[in-house]
């Protein structure tokens, strides 16, 4: 079984046929190249492609100058010119780099296409087909990583809400026992208010509503002494009588 690795190193310069026969400005980017002036590299190989244009040989080895310096959009507008040519060679090549500078670039889905698309024009390529299987599984991470944080989120959205409801029944109960509290603080103002009174009047001499147990007693007995009198004048007018004029009839 073959280990899942990752070839993103280009493919040399001095590797690649071409049929046109090398000028001088590209030998001589070559050979910063090999020595990693990868700047002075693209100063030279961009004089080849002035003189002429169309050299399939100056423009490929530019696009590899920029990749080494980390220029990834330009690289990639070189090679996606020589994709188009009709030698498969040198097509299977320029995509194969392409695909490199996109997966770079973190363009997961378009480096994918790239390395399909160097496999049709040269299906052997192991190196491409390693590569695409990385860019492949590196895709299938990233979208499982993004739908582990989708729900990464609406978990805290969830548990945000909860605990908003939470906290608005928290305050709502404070609120409430406030209100309760407020209620009863009032309620016992009043009964104070009331004690306050009662005892102001009960030193002031007035009970309303209230008399003493001594008070009604001799209420009771002014009462009875009330009755016994008008009894006792009843009593005696009856035993004395009405004096009547009396005519002697005889």
């Amino acid at each position: 079984m073959k280990r899942l690795i990752l070839t993103i190193a280009l493919l040399s310069p001095a590797c690649l046929l071409f049929a046109q026969q090398e000028k001088s400005d590209i030998n001589q980017g070559n050979k910063l190249y090999e020595q990693q002036k990868y700047k002075e590299a693209e100063e030279a190989y961009r004089k080849s492609v002035a003189k002429k244009t169309e050299t399939v040989e100056g423009n490929f080895n530019l696009g590899d100058a920029l990749y080494k310096q980390k220029q990834y959009d330009k690289a990639q507008e070189q090679f996606n010119k020589l994709g188009a040519s009709s030698n498969k060679a040198v097509a299977a090549q320029a995509y194969h780099n392409l695909g490199n500078s996109l997966l770079e670039s973190k363009k997961l889905e378009e480096s994918i296409e790239a390395y399909k698309k160097a496999l049709i024009n040269n299906p052997a390529d192991d190196q491409t087909r390693y590569n695409l299987a990385y860019a492949q599984e590196k895709l299938k991470q990233q979208k499982q990583q993004n739908k582990n944080n989708k729900n990464k989120d609406n978990k805290n959205n969830k548990d945000d809400k909860n605990k908003q409801d939470q906290n608005k029944q928290n305050q709502d109960k404070k609120d409430q026992d406030k209100k309760d509290q407020d209620k009863k603080n009032s309620d016992q103002n009043k009964n104070d208010q009331n004690k306050d009174q009662d005892k102001k009047d009960q030193q002031n001499g007035q009970q309303p509503n209230k008399i003493s147990k001594e008070d009604a007693q001799r209420m009771l007995d002014a009462l009875n002494n009330q009755e016994k009198d008008t009894q006792d004048k009843l009593k005696n007018k009856k035993l004395k009588g009405v004096k009547v004029h009396i005519t002697k009839d005889w």
